[in-house]
């Protein structure tokens, strides 16, 4: 046997959103390639469900967050 992974999965590069019932506290990560496929998605799913766009994914990481790391490295070595 052996016991369970305990290593987080990887995200495929593409578009993400969070789509859960009305009032559930969790919900599951929908991909998809483009962003027009992403917010057709959207769309579809707003009719009965709670969405919420969580954004683009190039190896691993969200994009808004590297911006937003370099963003902060810059504004450090300015106060430098």
């Amino acid at each position: 046997m052996g016991r369970p992974s305990t290593k987080p999965k990887k995200l495929k590069d593409g578009f993400y959103l969070e789509v859960k019932n009305q009032g559930a506290k969790s919900g599951i990560k929908i991909r998809r390639d483009t962003y027009d496929e992403m917010m057709l998605a959207k769309k579809n799913f707003e009719r009965t469900k709670e969405v919420k766009v969580l954004g683009e994914v190039v190896d691993d990481t969200f994009v808004d967050e590297k911006k937003k790391k370099r963003k902060k490295k810059a504004a450090k070595k300015k106060k430098s």
